[in-house]
């Protein structure tokens, strides 16, 4: 053995052969008959890996293990085609170039997107090889793949026809830098220091109301003003008229329990086309929509003499004018949540659109019912309120985006009638059809990406899966809409049982990988870390024992380069022992013992009890416990006190016993540290390729 370890000459080398072997694919080992599977949380196809994605060796952990003890595994991968997320990346690309989307036809961005996904997408598998991830990588597959867009279709139509999906006009978010909708999960909301602007509002009889404000730019869609019933101050003014400031326009006072009478004056402006709050007003009360601000951002006819401007070049005008004209009473300075688009950090503005919604409420209900009846548990268990939450006060859910890659909503309407027809993929009958531009959102399809993958690769025997492990931060995203749409499509199938209608078993979730300052790694913040990087330094091995040794599920950690250090003196430690016990073989074989030595046995029951251990923890999910308990016995305990004692005393039997307690903790140590580990069988024995030994017995 050569006196260290080189990662480098070791890493591709092993995995390339265990893949050339198929130790990935899914087989039955040892006589076990059982079955286990987990689903790869899809990677963005537009970009490398970043450093959370190293946490999939938590699921590299458990596919190991199982396979181990002879589980029929099968660990699928896929690459997400990751819709308004890598259009936005190929705009920037294209900014770069001095291009943009709109010098494109609809196909040809189309495929330009479809060749740089696809140029990318083998640069972020290999990474993942290069972590030593053991996917079955024959069972790969892609949201936009034909097979897969089919099943995609098939449940819309199901949803629709069941009366589950409906088309409405209603407030949705709109980006109008970026140009398409989002749903309410995928608005952020940042603290920002604005102003309050006190408008006076003319009574028609004499006298004023004044209301207070932070967007007096959209007072052209206001169609009341409201107050509380049991505002004192207002109670003699509900149902009388005030006039519009810059305006001919007349709007009535109206009493609502909602409004806030600490808020600003007590009274309240109310714009259904243009607040989330005021449109339920606006709904409750049978209010007039009126748009002030087009999906361009730019103010439109209603605004009058302010229409073309953007929404704040117009409020500055606006204010000026009121202010000119005697309606503004005062400003002051105001600190609010201010919703933005999640990638661009632009301003959300809510506006009226017809869009495609899922009615969510009906949906959720066996998805909730799963979980408090135990069908499927949360790892860690605090995340169970979380998740109830969300679905518990869940919205119905907009899933159009107006954008160009992605799966393309298989709804016609009739350019004569109006009318819409929802088919399965084919275009109806005629030449009066035109289909939707919209895509879907892309949780709409990952959504249902248990049941279509499974589906699509011949592997339904999986259905449903063991575990779905990913970041807590996609529990609303994407976990629980997985529950809701594979309950459905079971359901669809004909499926009774709850157990076998959920999509998974077991919701096991990690925390976040920050920087060594334990902020969220961001290119904006040019502070990301490039996996590859770390590998390159320190050995996959490192950085897969690194990442789950001392950090608890569900919890947050930062970077710790002295914990890869640790981690990387622990790994040439593992090598030492090995090269002492390579150097040994020849010593111990010229001297023998009749009789087992009383420590001999002591450590085969301290071996066999780290096992059980070991054993445990990974399967309650604590991987943290079973890595610190490994490298404290490893290096403080057979390695200071067992090997130490031994070189004392070394004989053949002895020798023996050090041989196969040693294999068996390499064995242990396999699902973190798989390359130095299977290096190290190969040195010693050669017998047996270690990924495909049999888990020590407990």
């Amino acid at each position: 053995m050569d006196k260290v370890y080189n990662n480098k000459l070791v890493e591709e080398r092993i995995y390339k052969t265990w893949e050339d072997k198929g130790y990935f694919r899914t087989q039955e080992r040892f006589g076990n008959k059982k079955l286990y599977s987990i689903i790869l949380p899809l990677p963005n196809a537009n970009a490398p890996l970043h450093f959370g994605h190293a946490m999939f060796v938590i699921e590299d952990i458990l596919a190991r293990f199982h396979r181990m003890q002879g589980f029929k595994t099968l660990w699928l991968p896929g690459a997400d085609h990751a819709g308004f997320e890598t259009q936005f990346v190929y705009e920037k690309k294209l900014q770069s170039e001095g291009k943009s989307r709109f010098d494109f036809d609809r196909k040809t961005l189309y495929q330009n997107i479809w060749d740089f996904v696809q140029g990318n997408r083998p640069i972020m598998e290999g990474q993942l090889r290069r972590l030593g991830f053991s996917l079955d990588w024959e069972k790969s597959k892609f949201p936009l793949d034909p097979d897969i867009i089919k099943i995609i279709y098939q449940t819309f139509k199901n949803l629709y026809d069941d009366g589950l999906v409906y088309r409405a006009k209603r407030l949705v978010n709109y980006c109008t830098f970026d140009g398409t909708s989002f749903s309410d999960l995928e608005v952020l909301y940042e603290e920002k220091n604005s102003k309050l602007y006190f408008i006076k509002y003319p009574l028609t009889d004499g006298g004023e109301v004044t209301v207070a404000t932070t967007r007096p730019e959209t007072m052209f869609g206001d169609t009341a003003v409201a107050v509380n019933p049991k505002d004192a101050r207002y109670k003699d003014l509900v149902g009388k008229k005030v006039k519009l400031p810059l305006t001919d326009k007349k709007i009535e006072i109206i009493a609502d329990e909602s409004v806030d009478m600490e808020f600003g004056t007590g009274a309240v402006k109310v714009t259904p086309a243009h607040d989330p709050n005021d449109y339920e007003l606006g709904q409750k009360h049978s209010l007039e929509q009126v748009t002030v601000i087009g999906f361009d951002g730019k103010m439109t006819e209603a605004a009058g003499e302010f229409k073309n401007l953007f929404g704040k070049q117009a409020r500055v005008k606006v204010v000026e004018k009121l202010s000119e004209l005697g309606f503004l009473e005062k400003e002051q300075e105001y600190v609010h949540q201010v919703p933005v688009c999640y990638k661009c950090k632009n301003p959300i503005e809510p506006l009226l659109m017809e869009q495609w919604f899922v009615k969510m409420k009906p949906l959720a209900q066996d998805a909730i019912k799963a979980v408090k009846e135990g069908v499927i548990k949360i790892h860690p268990k605090s995340f169970e309120k979380v998740y109830l939450q969300f679905l518990e006060n869940i919205r119905d859910w907009n899933i159009s985006r107006q954008i160009v890659w992605g799966i393309q909503i298989p709804a016609w309407q009739n350019t004569k009638t109006g009318e819409w027809i929802v088919t399965e993929g084919s275009a109806p009958e005629g030449e009066d059809w035109k289909q939707d531009d919209d895509v879907f959102d892309t949780w709409f399809s990952s959504g249902q990406w248990p049941y279509a993958t499974l589906k699509t690769t011949n592997a339904l025997e999986f259905y449903p899966t063991s575990v779905m492990e990913t970041g807590y931060d996609i529990l609303r995203w994407w976990v629980a809409r997985m529950v809701m749409l594979g309950i459905y499509i079971q359901q669809k199938q004909g499926v009774e049982e709850l157990k076998k209608q959920i999509p998974f078993q077991n919701i096991v979730l990690h925390g976040m990988v920050t920087d060594p300052l334990g902020k969220k790694m961001s290119k904006s913040k040019g502070n990301v870390v490039n996996p590859m990087e770390i590998v390159d330094q320190y050995g996959a091995d490192v950085i897969r024992f690194a990442l789950v040794y001392g950090t608890a599920l569900g919890n947050d950690q930062a970077l710790s380069y002295p914990k890869l250090e640790a981690m990387r003196k622990f790994s040439n430690k593992l090598w030492n022992m090995a090269r002492f016990i390579e150097m040994s073989k020849s010593l111990a074989g010229e001297k023998r013992e009749e009789k087992r030595h009383d420590k001999d046995k002591e450590w085969e029951e301290k071996v066999s009890g780290l096992a059980k251990e070991v054993t445990r923890h990974i399967e309650a999910y604590q991987f943290n416990y079973a890595a610190e308990r490994l490298y404290e016995f490893i290096w403080h305990e057979f390695a200071d006190k067992y090997i130490e004692d031994v070189k004392t005393r070394i004989t053949s039997d002895s020798f023996r016993v050090l041989n196969e307690l040693f294999k068996t903790q390499l064995k242990l140590l396999h699902p973190f540290m798989p390359f130095i580990t299977e290096e190290i069988e190969d040195k010693l024995w050669g017998k047996e390729d270690l990924i495909v030994s049999q888990w020590p017995q407990v």
